[in-house]
This record gives structure tokens, sequence and C-alpha cells, in this order.
């Protein structure tokens, strides 16, 4: 297996002075249910700290007016379930409507498996034209499918953990971590998809590049973390990153926001929404590398 191995990471996003928040990219994170409001809070403060002009975040109305509430600078676009708890056929149809005007789309976080977002993930993974990053609930909502894989309309971000992909590949989790880097080349060439397996050093490949993130560590163990990472990496592919060089830069800035918390709280005491907090800092160390 001829694989190229990247270790240098991209150049950033260019910032230019004559630019406005149409310049930096509309995104959107279609995410959270009720009793997971925190991860649509997540992924939208990341997006947010790394970046994209205008970021949005497709939520359940019935946890609106929580969202909205943890950060004024993203959107909300609620969406309306009946009494059966199911999407209505208007929501989806004004949802669907909007998603060709967003730069990126990510999909996933704290979303459940509810019947209906199984069936708009699936409808999303094949007919969205911009990178499409699928995580969380609609990397599940892939694995439960009795099909394989639609044939994808744009690029396509995965981002599982081991017990994520366990699933996707119908493999124990022993095995997957004794061979991270063989099984993520071969289903991402074999999907034609970029391939983001979480963990202890990170593994980023769209089958014939791979990159090993160097940064993170076990503070980052915790429920939210993986949100953060879908909001940095869904902002940057709205920047106009490619794929997998977004991915690989994601998960980098992501891992060393946690590596610098760890520093000052330690990887004891860390959580999930500590991550946006250095973020800022992160970048700049990056910036003037």
């Amino acid at each position: 297996m001829n694989i190229q191995r990247i270790s240098d990471l991209p150049a950033l996003p260019q910032r230019p002075e004559n630019s406005h928040k149409g310049t930096f990219g509309k995104v959107l994170v279609i995410a959270g249910s009720s009793g997971m409001s925190g991860a649509a809070c997540l992924a939208g403060t990341g997006a947010l700290r790394s970046g994209a002009g205008l970021v949005f975040l497709a939520i359940p109305e019935t946890i609106q007016s929580i969202v909205a509430t943890v950060n004024p600078c993203y959107l909300t676009i609620p969406l309306t379930l009946d009494q059966d708890a199911q999407l209505t056929a208007e929501s989806e149809s004004q949802l669907l409507d909007q998603i060709p005007s967003f730069d990126a789309v990510a999909i996933g976080p704290g979303c459940g498996q509810q019947k209906w977002f199984r069936k708009l993930t699936l409808k999303l993974f094949a007919e969205v034209e911009q990178t499409l990053i699928v995580d969380a609930d609609a990397l599940n909502a892939l694995a439960r499918s009795d099909k394989p894989l639609p044939t994808a309309a744009g690029p396509r971000i995965l981002t599982p953990h081991p017990g994520e992909f366990s699933r996707l590949i119908n493999k124990p989790i022993s095995k997957i971590e004794a061979q991270r880097e063989t099984l993520a080349i071969t289903f991402a060439k074999e999907q034609g998809v970029i391939l983001v397996l979480k963990g202890a050093h990170t593994v980023i490949t769209d089958g014939t590049r791979l990159a090993i993130n160097p940064t993170g560590n076990s503070g980052m163990a915790t429920g939210g973390s993986g949100d953060v990472l879908t909001g940095i990496l869904t902002a940057l592919v709205g920047q106009g990153m490619q794929a997998f060089e977004a991915a690989q830069l994601a998960a980098y800035i992501h891992g060393f926001a946690g590596d610098l918390a760890a520093a000052e709280m330690s990887e004891i005491a860390m959580i999930a929404s500590d991550l946006p907090e250095f973020l800022p800092e992160a970048w700049l160390q990056l910036i003037e590398e």
C-alpha cells in the first residue's frame, strides 16, 4: 500500500484585510436533542472560535432557548417535531431549502437516533454537494443502515471514535486499536471519504495520504470534546480549506487547545467546554510560529 505520510501542517486560512463576515464562510451544524443541548453549544462555539464568519445551528425547537442563551454569536434554525417526535414535513423542507446557501455542513452531535434523524442523515450524505462533516449520532445512523454508504454528491469527512468506527466496519474495538492506521486507510479508500479516527494519536487519512496528530492528552477523553472538534472542522472547511487539510489542522488545533488547558488546570480537571476557551491562545501561538 503506497501511502504518503504527511507531517507538515497545512497553511492557515487567509484573513484578508478587505473582508467581511461572508468572506470567512457561512456554516451549518445540525445538532442537539432533548437532554443533549450541550453538544450543539460546544460545536457552535468551536466553529465561532475557529474563524467562521457565520455559524448556524439547526436544533429542535424544544431546546432552542437553551442553546441560544449559551452564546449570542451563533444563529439558530428551529426544527419542529410533531407529537410523535418526528420532524415535520414543513420543517424538513425549510431546512433542505437553506442547505445550498452554506459553505460547509456538519451533522450529528447530540442528535439522538430518532427515525427522522437517521433518514435525514442518509439523505444529506447522498445529496449535499458541499463538504459534509459526519459525526456522533450521524455516524451511528450510517452504521445502522442495512445498505452500503450512499454515493455522495460531495466530499465527506467522517469523525468516529473507536466505538463508532467499530459499528461502521463491524469489527471489535480491540482489533481497531491494534490496526488503527491500516483499517482507517482501507475504509477511507474503499468509501471515498476522509476519515478522522479519534483517540490518542488521531489518524487522518483519505486512503492515499496519512497524518497522525501529535497533540492532545487524556484530559480530552470527556463527553463533548468531539463536538468541539466538529465545530472547528466545519469552520475550517467553510473558510475554503480542502477536506483533508482541514481535518488535519482541526485535529491539531483541537489537541493543542487541550494541551494548553491541561497545562493550566490539569488533565484530571479538564472538561470539554474548556477547549473553546483555550482555542484563542492555540491559534495565536500557531499564527506566530
